[in-house]
Formats: C-alpha cells, sequence, structure tokens
C-alpha cells in the first residue's frame, strides 16, 4: 500500500508529516466522489513532484479517469492546482492551531510547539517543504493564478490567527510580532529544504522563543 494508503495506520512522525505535508486526511469535501478522487490523486503527484511536471494525463490516470471526465470536473490545469491548495488550506491551519492550543505553558511555549511538530515532520524522508510555498514559486510569473491567490490568504489567515493569539495573552504589538513569527516560520520551511536538515526549523524556533517572550517583557534585548 503507498503513501495515501497507509495514512489510516500511521503513528508518530509519519502520520505527522502525512497530515500536514501529504494529502490531508480532512481535505475539503466536494460534492461529487470523482472529484475528490481526482484533487487526491492530484495531490499526490504535484507535493511529490511538483505542479509543472504533472500534467492532466499524468493525474487522470492515477485518479482513474479519462481526460474528458477530468475536463467535466476541472475548466484547466489551473483549476486543479487552486483546488489542490483549498484543499490544504483549512486543514492545515487547524492543525497549527491544535498544536498551538495544546502545548501546555506560557504563549512562548505554545509558538514554539509550532515549530517543534514542523520539525518532526520535516524529518520523514517523504517531507518535501510547504506546498504553499513551493507551488507559488513555481507560478512566480503569475502573479494573479487562483492558487498564488489562495496560497497568500493562507499565510494572511496564519499571521491574523497568531495575532489574535497575542492579542489575547496582552501581549505588546501583536501584529507586528505575528509577522515576525510569520517570517521565521517561511524562512524555516525554505532552510530546511534547501538543506535537507530540520534543525533549522527548531532554531527558528528557538528565535521565536526569544521574539515572543521580548514581546512578553520576559527578557532583556541587547
Amino acid at each position: 500500500m503507498g503513501w495515501l494508503n497507509n495514512a489510516a495506520t500511521m503513528h508518530g512522525p509519519q502520520a505527522l508529516a502525512h497530515s500536514l505535508f501529504g494529502i490531508h486526511r480532512f481535505m475539503h469535501r466536494s460534492p461529487t466522489p470523482t472529484r475528490d478522487r481526482i484533487i487526491k490523486a492530484a495531490s499526490q503527484l504535484f507535493y511529490s513532484e511538483g505542479i509543472g511536471r504533472v500534467s492532466v494525463d499524468a493525474v487522470a490516470e492515477r485518479a482513474g479517469v479519462t481526460k474528458r471526465t477530468f475536463y467535466y470536473h476541472f475548466t484547466s490545469k489551473d483549476d486543479l492546482v487552486a483546488a489542490y491548495l483549498e484543499g490544504r488550506d483549512q486543514p492545515n491551519l487547524e492543525l497549527m492551531a491544535k498544536w498551538f492550543r495544546e502545548a501546555e505553558g506560557h504563549v512562548i511555549d505554545k509558538v514554539a510547539a509550532i515549530f517543534t511538530h514542523l520539525a518532526r515532520a520535516a524529518r520523514h524522508p517523504k517531507w518535501k517543504g510547504c506546498a504553499f510555498l513551493r507551488t507559488v514559486a513555481e507560478l512566480a510569473s503569475m502573479p494573479g493564478h487562483p492558487a498564488v491567490k489562495i496560497g497568500a490568504r493562507h499565510k494572511r489567515d496564519f499571521e491574523m490567527w497568531l495575532m489574535q493569539e497575542f492579542r489575547g495573552a496582552r501581549i505588546c504589538q501583536p501584529s507586528e510580532l505575528a509577522r515576525h513569527v510569520a517570517i521565521l516560520l517561511d524562512g524555516a520551511f525554505a532552510a530546511s529544504l534547501t538543506h535537507r536538515d530540520a534543525d533549522y526549523i527548531e532554531a527558528a524556533g528557538r528565535a521565536a522563543r526569544v521574539l515572543v517572550a521580548a514581546a512578553a517583557g520576559l527578557v532583556e534585548v541587547g
């Protein structure tokens, strides 16, 4: 059984990597099982190989449908790429919020927990970075592409959620701090994928702890 079919029996880092960076089990449901199957097949291929290297023919073959059926459900490959990221949007945000919520301690520890869990996921051999960043990078010359807009919205929503958490914890300048942490997170994604070393994510987590602690007035800066 493959990466997707083994999801139900995965535990620990393998389940973590699958849930956040692979094909999420809680992908938004669409009205038809055929459309779902096409999105699931595309998710496997796009995440593994990149959107530019995967053709409509390859997706249709993996999904077990004809190209006519594919185009019945999607107007174009661009439409499918947008659906691919849309399916990851809320599940990914919810998972990070869950890590934050379930971590014990101060908000400092809760922010650090996000990085700790991500580092664990990044150590899985099938991990290939952030699907949103990778897709937007491939579409850098097409800023108006629907998938680019979804990627930007996803990153913005994470930042806004974090800002609200900081505001609720009465931390100074919550908007600025949320942006700093978001930058650390995306930088950690890029560096860890470039070097194939999850230690970069852990290092970013330590930097995030310092930033949050400083904003909370728990450490001196300088």
